[in-house]
Order: C-alpha cells, then sequence, then structure tokens
C-alpha cells in the first residue's frame, strides 16, 4: 500500500480494494480472487498469495510469448493475518528485495513472537505500559493478533484502530483490541504509529516500556536513533536466505530485481542467475 497511486482501475483482492478505498477514496477496483485468472489483453492473469500483509497478491501472467511472476511486496513462511505466499515458476521473475543484503538473515518467526511476549510480560511485571511502534497497515494489525493470540489485550491508536476495523470487515480478526482514547489500562499493549516515542504521542502514560517491531531491527545504524527502545526483528518482507528461496523456486531465465540494494544483483549472478536491476 506504500507504493498505492490513483489509477483509472485498480486490480486487486477484497481486502486491499477495502483498504485502497480507506486510504484513496472511491477508486474503481476490479476484484481479483487469489488463485482465480482472469484475461486482460490477452494475458492471463492470476492474484497468488504474497504472505506480506492481508489481502496481499503476486501476480502471475501468462502468455503465449512465455510467463511473468511479479512479486511486489512479499514474505515467504506463515503470517497471523497474511495469507501464506504461493511461488510458481515463471519465465521471468520481478522481485522486491528490500533485504537483498546478506547482513539481513532474521531470526525464525517462532523465535522472535517468543521474544516480543517475553519483553512485554517483563515489562508488565514492572508495572510499565508496553508501547510499541509499528507501521499503520499491516505490521500494527500483524503484532495486534499475535499478542491477543496469547491472551495480551490490545489498545490501538486511532489511525491503526480504522485499519484494524477494515481488516475486520474483510474477515480477519484481530482478537480483543480495541481504540486508545488516552488512558492506558493495566494489562494491556498499546501500539502507535511509527515516530518516536514520547509524552506526547502517549498522553495518560507515566511508566513507559518502548518497542519497535521492525525488520530494520538489524540494522545498528538505525538502532543508534532509537537506544532506549526494544528492537524486535518481525518483518513482513522476505529476508536475505528467502529471496534466495524465492528465486530457485521460482527457477526463472531471467530475474530483475528493484526496491533494495543493488548489491543483490551481484549476488544472484554470482550463484548462476541471470539476474538484473529494474530501474
Amino acid at each position: 500500500m506504500d507504493h498505492t497511486a490513483h489509477h483509472a482501475m485498480a486490480l486487486c483482492t477484497e481486502p486491499t480494494a477495502r483498504l485502497v478505498r480507506h486510504r484513496l477514496g472511491n477508486v474503481a477496483t476490479k476484484i481479483m480472487p487469489l488463485e482465480k485468472s482472469l484475461e486482460v489483453a490477452g494475458v492471463q492473469l492470476t492474484a497468488l498469495p504474497a504472505g506480506h500483509i492481508f489481502g496481499s497478491a503476486m501476480i502471475y501472467a501468462e502468455h503465449e510469448k512465455g510467463s511473468l511472476l511479479y512479486t511486489g511486496d512479499f514474505r515467504l513462511g506463515p503470517s497471523a493475518t497474511a495469507e501464506q505466499a504461493q511461488l510458481r515458476q515463471a519465465d521471468y521473475l520481478i522481485m522486491e528485495c528490500t533485504f537483498g543484503h546478506p547482513h539481513y538473515r532474521l531470526p525464525p518467526r517462532d523465535t522472535v513472537i517468543e521474544m516480543l511476549l517475553e519483553k512485554i510480560r517483563a515489562a508488565f511485571r514492572c508495572g510499565a505500559t508496553p508501547v510499541i511502534s509499528a507501521y499503520v497497515l499491516g505490521k500494527s494489525q500483524e503484532v495486534t493478533k499475535i499478542l491477543t493470540s496469547h491472551g495480551i489485550p490490545v489498545l490501538q491508536h486511532p489511525d491503526i484502530y480504522a485499519i484494524s476495523q477494515v481488516y475486520e470487515e474483510a474477515g480477519c480478526e484481530l482478537g480483543d483490541y480495541r481504540p486508545y482514547t488516552g488512558r492506558p489500562i493495566p494489562g494491556c499493549v498499546v501500539i502507535v504509529p511509527p515516530k518516536p516515542i514520547t509524552p506526547g504521542v502517549l498522553p495518560g502514560a507515566v511508566h513507559v516500556e518502548k518497542f519497535r517491531v521492525t525488520g530494520w531491527a538489524f540494522d545498528p545504524r538505525r538502532k543508534r536513533n532509537a537506544p532506549n527502545e526494544h528492537w524486535i526483528p518481525l518483518s513482513d518482507h522476505a529476508d536475505f536466505d528467502q529471496l534466495i528461496s524465492a528465486v530457485e523456486q521460482v527457477n526463472a531465465k531471467t530475474v530483475f530485481c528493484t526496491h533494495g540494494p543493488k548489491s543483490f544483483v551481484e549476488e544472484l549472478k554470482s550463484r548462476g542467475h541471470d539476474a538484473r536491476w529494474l530501474e
């Protein structure tokens, strides 16, 4: 959704259509159910789950001259809110490579979730209000679902709560959460947008334990800017190893990379792939 702009028509899944209308207003959409084909100008298009956020999809295009898989933002493996990504073999692959540097090898998802839960419970034992900074769309809802699934209720910033209501309307239940109205509730986690957590961001809270939930937790340059926060490496993007795995599974003749380090192209070439940077 951070790449969304106004177009004459948006081809998308039903959840994405609801989110687009919430963000951009009355946008014309044509619904593409997951794994159902649609013909456009002689090309068969199929939406495949991307594993990024709820409703996210990759596009698989088939034509007499060949096939192409366009990933957009994606992540392999299970998610609390997103349908698990499904890759297909294609002649050409266009993929995002946000974490295309070997530095970004994230811990197993179960390990990261346990890390988050342990630190949240430790904050409660100290009498603190855990405050999590997370992206308004996608990450906040996934963290909410993870916490409520483990019996921890959530208070959400109004902007986050509005997106969560769209999730619920589209069929993604998030559990025990409500909007934050200016007063912390003992035993509840507060989730706010990704900005510095100051008293003005969270009026009414006295003893706050700060968290930042992002795949960028492995970037020491970013952590230096917020040294007094717990950084939890939970990402909705494929990490380096998942990017390599995706390339190997799709087994394309040519791989076009975008939205990441250009060094990833050289990494793929060193592994025997015909890889190019997409300007």
